[in-house]
């Protein structure tokens, strides 16, 4: 099985519903995406995917949240818009169109992360 990965930047604000503390007010993150992708054969040039066509598929969502308040985008009106969904909403919209997708590891800070997988 081969699995390869690519990573792409996006800038929101957000605050936590249900939660105690600092992280309930309004406040941003220059959020790390990772998208991994995996296959257990490779194509004729030899990859599972190409990396720049693999780029383009994810931000194609993460356009979609770049410079916005997340709880105002729809989905998160309703889901609360933590690290976990954001990966889990980002991993299946990138499904979509890519079936192959692995998993999603979003990140919030250097040392903070959360990956959605099926």
């Amino acid at each position: 099985m081969y699995e390869i990965k690519v990573s792409c930047e996006f800038s929101s604000a957000h605050s936590l519903r249900e939660y105690r503390g600092k992280c309930e007010e309004l406040h941003g993150h220059n959020w790390k995406v990772e998208l991994a992708v995996a296959s257990g054969c490779l194509d004729k040039a030899g990859l599972v995917m190409d990396f720049k066509k693999l780029k383009q598929q994810l931000w194609m969502v993460l356009e979609k949240l770049d410079h916005k308040h997340l709880n105002e985008i729809v989905f998160f009106k309703k889901v609360n818009p933590t690290s976990e969904n954001i990966a889990r909403y980002i991993y299946d919209r990138v499904k979509r169109n890519l079936p192959a997708v692995k998993s999603v590891t979003v990140w919030e800070s250097e040392k903070a992360s959360a990956t959605y997988y099926e």
